[in-house]
């Protein structure tokens, strides 16, 4: 393993460890105040959770190769993810 994998690895498994302690405290905002809102914050970061830890274990499988593909599903998982976080944000509170 190259150098550069090992520092993409590194940083790929911080953000999915803390993308998926968002998601734990979202979910369990959402079960202390049943606010549906908390519940759209936890799908928005599960979804960047599953784009980082998918480019990342495609990445490895594949040896890197079709880079524009993987960043492509990357970034539409990703901003999927970052409007239900926005969505959770402007979402009137019941």
């Amino acid at each position: 393993m190259r150098p550069i994998e090992a520092i993409y690895l590194v940083f790929s498994a911080t953000l999915a460890a803390a993308g998926l302690s968002m998601v734990a405290f979202a979910v369990r905002a959402y079960l202390d105040t049943g606010r549906h809102s908390m519940m759209h914050l936890s799908a928005g970061f599960a979804l960047v959770v599953t784009a980082a830890i998918g480019t990342t274990v495609v990445a490895f499988v594949t040896d890197f190769e079709h880079t524009r593909t993987l960043l492509t599903a990357n970034y539409v998982l990703t901003t999927g993810g970052y409007l239900f976080v926005m969505y959770s944000i402007v979402t009137p509170q019941q």
